[in-house]
């Protein structure tokens, strides 16, 4: 029996995913309440590296996001 992914957290979700990455229901359940809690952070194509200097809240989502991974 499959968990409700509508009920699940957004970090809970991605855990499943990454658990189960043959569940193709659970990825688009992540993918779209990726996109309704309003957390991404849009940018246009970059020329460089040097242009993440441009983008400060970018580099500080990406930090953010990564704290207490392994």
């Amino acid at each position: 029996m499959k968990p409700n992914f509508h009920e699940m957290s957004l970090k809970e979700l991605r855990v499943y995913v990454l658990a189960h990455q043959d569940d193709n229901e659970a990825f688009y359940a992540y993918m779209d309440k990726s996109k309704t809690e309003g957390n991404w952070v849009t940018m246009p194509p970059l020329n460089s590296m040097d242009d993440f200097d441009n983008y400060p809240e970018f580099i500080d989502k990406i930090v953010k996001d990564g704290e207490g991974r392994v």
